[in-house]
């Protein structure tokens, strides 16, 4: 589940990273970006920084991402097919532990922010009907980061229901993941529901022997491996270890 790092460090990165203003050119939804910037100004206030105890930033990291994200659609489109064939209690299983995973094993990174700067650019509606935010990370010493973010209106606000990094669609890439998982697992929901705990319990196994700080560095175990892996808060993580 490689392209999963990609996806946690990307989405932890964007919103903990500090809010540079906005560009008003080709603004076609304003609202849109107005809710992308107040998730990272949002994140900021109530995430970073050394005093905020670990079980409340989970609390609070739990808060922004059901808020913000609309994760009952992203469980159905990383089951993709395999949606249909789940049943109700299968379905709510992925979506919850698919949470679990990202509050458990990402809401501690925000403890080491590093001020990497976020700006939202522009916005505009995909050939779906969907608005798409536009932004970018400013790195120090590295490339800047392109990523979009796909919204759609729920509840008189906006929800996001992917993030595309670098033009890589993280919904699709872990489809592909989930897909790869089920077939390895005889086919069944079931099977991943079992490898998703399995993540889940590594996940936390890592957290608490693997984690540590060097300057400017974070190190954490690969959850699916552990094998260590070394990567600035601000770096995509995109092989996978063999």
């Amino acid at each position: 589940m490689s392209k999963l790092y990609k996806f946690l460090i990307a989405l932890l990165v964007a919103i903990a990273a500090a809010p540079l203003p906005s560009v008003r050119a080709a603004d076609v939804n304003p609202a849109a970006q107005s809710f992308i910037q107040t998730l990272g100004s949002q994140a900021i206030g109530e995430l970073t920084g050394p005093k905020v105890p670990q079980h409340e930033r989970e609390v609070r990291f739990r808060m922004l991402l059901e808020s913000h994200f609309d994760m009952p659609a992203i469980a159905k489109l990383v089951l993709g097919r395999y949606w249909r064939s789940a049943t109700d209690a299968e379905r709510a299983d992925v979506q919850k532990l698919f949470e679990d995973f990202i509050v458990r094993s990402y809401s501690v990174r925000f403890g080491e922010y590093f001020g990497e700067r976020f700006e939202v650019s522009s916005s505009s509606d995909d050939e779906e009907g969907v608005t798409v935010v536009h932004s970018k990370i400013h790195r120090t010493g590295a490339e800047e980061l392109r990523l979009d973010w796909r919204l759609h209106p729920k509840d008189g606000s906006f929800a996001i229901i992917d993030i595309v990094v670098e033009g890589v669609s993280m919904a699709v890439s872990e489809r592909s993941e989930f897909a790869s998982i089920i077939q390895s697992k005889g086919g069944t929901v079931k099977g991943l529901i079992e490898a998703l705990r399995a993540k889940a319990t590594q996940s936390a196994v890592s957290m608490g022997i693997g984690t540590a700080l060097a300057g400017d560095r974070a190190e954490w175990y690969n959850a699916a491996h552990f094998q260590p892996k070394r990567a600035g808060i601000g770096e995509i993580v995109v092989e996978r270890l063999s």
